[in-house]
């Protein structure tokens, strides 16, 4: 597993509970040791995650971000410019969906919180190895985004409707 990978799946785990988490417990997850773990939580802090210490464990503070969905459209060429947009303004891309008419609801995580994260999906993208989930229904998705505070997503949904690609209901 990739340092990346495995620290939005420290994300999501502390996301899903109330209870704090060791390190001993993270690091027996992922098969790592506990400096690796250490300066994951550190990286994921640098990168505006709340995550607190505790004496028991690492707990992520939801309540201090701010989270909204996007609806939006644009090329995949594009892709690395929405991105920008979004994470320059203080956010972090939680996840992409879109709505299917036959299959529903299909959505992937992604937690991209900095330019070179989003430069590496848009790069995997390209090179063919996989098509971009927004392809399936001709540019349209959806990206829950979380802030600091309510005036950021302000900020990145004037951002985003400026450059034409906030799709308004």
């Amino acid at each position: 597993m990739k340092s990346a990978e495995r620290r939005r799946e420290i994300v999501r785990l502390l996301g899903n509970t109330e209870t704090p988490v060791p390190a001993n417990v993270l690091k027996e997850k992922f098969g790592v040791s506990r400096q690796v773990i250490v300066q994951d939580i550190a990286i994921l802090r640098a990168n505006g995650h709340g995550v607190i210490s505790t004496n028991r464990g690492y707990v992520l503070n939801l309540k201090t971000r701010s989270s909204r969905v996007f609806k939006c459209r644009h090329s995949l060429d594009e892709l690395i410019e929405e991105g920008e947009i979004i994470i320059s303004a203080g956010g972090i891309i939680e996840d992409i969906s879109v709505s299917h008419r036959l299959y529903g609801k299909i959505s992937a995580d992604i937690s991209l919180c900095n330019r070179l994260q989003v430069e590496e999906l848009y790069r995997s993208l390209v090179s063919g190895a996989s098509k971009p989930l927004m392809s399936v229904t001709d540019g349209y998705h959806y990206h829950a985004v979380t802030a600091d505070s309510e005036k950021t997503l302000d900020e990145i949904e004037n951002k985003l409707r400026e450059r034409g690609f906030l799709i308004e209901n």
